[in-house]
């Protein structure tokens, strides 16, 4: 074998080694994202059939997370806010719509955005919905992390009160409201509740296709490693036939 054909077989089985050490790292990586994965999953479900919660207070705003908190079930109570609900366009399994977010002004004198369920294009008018109740409220629900900006290729529009994501803080500022807790709060269907707006939409679902990705990167180096062990056989047995046929009698 000539020093070229050494220099090539070199660099070859360099960018192979490199190549299923790529591969097979990024089947590790998705193994433990599957890991981490699955026990998110455990940890919403525990929370989401919890008993609930306070809502959380003032100070413990800056802790939230949604590692941490998100889908946690809580409970609020206070007075509605009617006259600055804000809707935001929804599609949920009843077609398209808006959801109802209505500030909660609870007794500590902080305020809570509240989604109150889904009314449907049709049922824009506040008149449309279950009769206002003038008392105190009590809400449980699940916690929800604020969705800042708006929607894909819809950016949330304040001034035409245009609405395509739960951005608290916009929403907030845009509705005259302070000391507004960073999250909201999906409220939960009532039992024998009726009428809109219709609470209990949150859909709770995360991908978990990462065992079929560590197969297929598996799979891949797999046979980046067979291609280069091929390869080398071959180059090896073209020598050793090349050897054979310069020297027939091996001397």
């Amino acid at each position: 074998m000539t020093r070229r054909k050494i220099a090539a077989l070199i660099a070859f089985n360099l960018v192979a080694i490199v190549l299923v050490a790529c591969l097979a790292a990024l089947a590790v990586w998705q193994i433990h994202r599957r890991a981490y994965k699955l026990d998110l999953i455990a940890r919403v479900e525990a929370r989401v059939h919890a008993a609930p919660i306070p809502a959380p207070g003032p100070g413990s705003w800056t802790g939230i997370s949604a590692a941490s908190d998100e889908y946690r079930r809580v409970v609020a109570a206070g007075d509605w806010l009617e006259d600055r609900s804000t809707l935001v366009q929804a599609v949920t399994e009843l077609g398209g719509g808006y959801w109802v977010m209505t500030p909660l002004a609870r007794n500590d004198g902080t305020t809570v955005l509240v989604n109150r369920g889904f009314v449907p294009g049709n049922g824009r008018d506040p008149a449309s919905w279950r009769p206002r109740n003038p008392e105190p409220v009590t809400v449980i629900g699940l916690l929800r992390m604020s969705e800042p900006g708006g929607a894909f290729l819809r950016a949330n529009d304040p001034s035409s009160n245009r609405w395509f994501s739960r951005d608290v803080a916009a929403i907030a500022a845009t509705r005259g409201l302070d000391k507004v807790a960073p999250y909201f709060i999906d409220a939960e269907r009532m039992l024998g509740e009726s009428g809109l707006p219709v609470a209990g939409l949150t859909v709770i679902a995360f991908s978990n296709n990462h065992l079929v990705y560590a197969l297929t990167w598996g799979a891949l180096a797999l046979m980046a490693a067979a291609g280069a062990i091929f390869v080398n056989l071959d180059r090896l047995r073209s020598d050793w036939i090349g050897a054979r046929q310069t020297d027939p009698h091996g001397s």
